[in-house]
């Protein structure tokens, strides 16, 4: 197949510099062990120790009319488009009440205030403190068993603002579950609730608070969530398949290859290009409600793509890992970061999130 228009760059990474530093978050290992405790009767039902073992799905489906966005306020939608999230798992968390939402607000604003006295929050210049909201975000589920998904909002107020000047956003994030594997909250004791993906944005500082106020509260545990070259590979099938016919991106790839300093090579290719490629590999293509995509589609795709770099720049991309993925449906990178910016395959690409972050589940 020969490709309208690709470009292809390489570049050596400067493996001397130093890591980034990360915001470490305080685990309150007492209370966490009694929630675990509470989890006993789950525990032996061995679904939690199943379901961790497990790898993701050989098969997903993609509806061509996504009930998600029918029920969802599209102000809400909203929320989630265009922002870049670092994704987190999140353990079931114990007495977790939606009725209580308010309370949580005006609890984890203590807490920030509390812990910024103490100096151990990144202050904001000119704040005066910060102002906390938390809100249900109705039909961001997949499945009657899926807990409403949950946006928290945090304002940073201007000490030297003005009375009608309205607060600057700080941080957002939110945590949902969808089409999460069922028999794993029917297996949870009735006190818990499970929404195992969180997404954030914001500065690093208030993040750590966020999630220390977590832990400490809900007895839950969070941890980072990466996205492998699997996960990768499946968002490149996915988002493929929900091409947008008209200012179309070109679908963009960075591929690190094992090589000593570490080796970075990026691949565009032309959106048509891609979407004719895609084609070409499809084998239960159909008329049907939902269309089905399987992983050896998904690996046909991704031998096509790196067969047709290797043709004409002789370099074996599959020895390496896909580690970044841009479309017009969004963006993704390995180290957990992902950016939805069309809703056209929203509820096909939360799944794949959701199936990630309780594969992680350490219980």
């Amino acid at each position: 197949m020969f490709f309208r228009r690709s470009s292809v760059s390489v570049v050596q990474a400067n493996m001397s510099s130093p890591p980034k530093s990360t915001a470490r978050t305080p685990v309150n290992k007492s209370r966490t062990r009694q929630s675990y405790q509470n989890m006993t009767a789950a525990s032996r039902l061995f679904l939690t120790r199943e379901l961790t073992s497990q790898r993701l799905s050989a098969r997903r489906k993609i509806p061509k009319s996504d009930n998600i966005l029918d029920k969802m306020d599209p102000q809400q939608l909203s929320l989630l488009m265009g922002t870049e999230w670092q994704l987190s798992f999140v353990t079931p968390m114990y007495q977790f009440r939606y009725t209580q939402l308010k309370s949580y607000a005006r609890q984890l604003s203590a807490f920030m205030a509390a812990e910024t006295q103490r100096g151990l929050a990144l202050e904001v210049g000119g704040t005066l403190g910060f102002r906390v909201s938390f809100s249900v975000v109705r039909g961001l589920v997949g499945t009657d068993d899926d807990a409403e998904a949950v946006f928290i909002q945090i304002a940073a107020q201007n000490a030297f603002g003005r009375a009608d000047e309205q607060d600057k956003t700080a941080w957002k994030g939110w945590l949902a579950c969808v089409n999460g594997n069922a028999d794993y909250p029917r297996s949870l004791p009735k006190d818990f609730v499970c929404l195992p993906l969180f997404a954030c944005s914001g500065k690093e500082a208030l993040t750590a608070l966020v999630k220390s106020w977590f832990q400490q509260t809900f007895d839950c545990c969070l941890g980072s969530l990466e996205l492998s070259h699997t996960s990768l590979q499946w968002l490149l099938a996915l988002w493929t398949e929900c091409r947008v016919e008209s200012k179309a991106k070109d679908l963009k790839m960075v591929w690190t290859l094992p090589a000593k300093p570490a080796l970075r090579v990026t691949y565009s290719v032309d959106p048509e290009d891609a979407w004719e490629l895609w084609s070409s590999v499809r084998t239960s293509v159909g008329e049907t409600d939902e269309r089905e995509i399987d992983w050896e589609e998904v690996r046909r795709l991704t031998k096509a793509l790196t067969g047709h770099f290797y043709r004409y720049f002789r370099m074996d991309l599959s020895a390496g890992n896909l580690s970044h993925l841009s479309t017009t449906m969004g963006a993704a990178k390995h180290e957990g970061r992902i950016k939805i910016s069309n809703s056209r395959c929203l509820s096909a690409t939360l799944t794949l999130l959701t199936e990630c972050a309780l594969l992680k589940m350490p219980i």
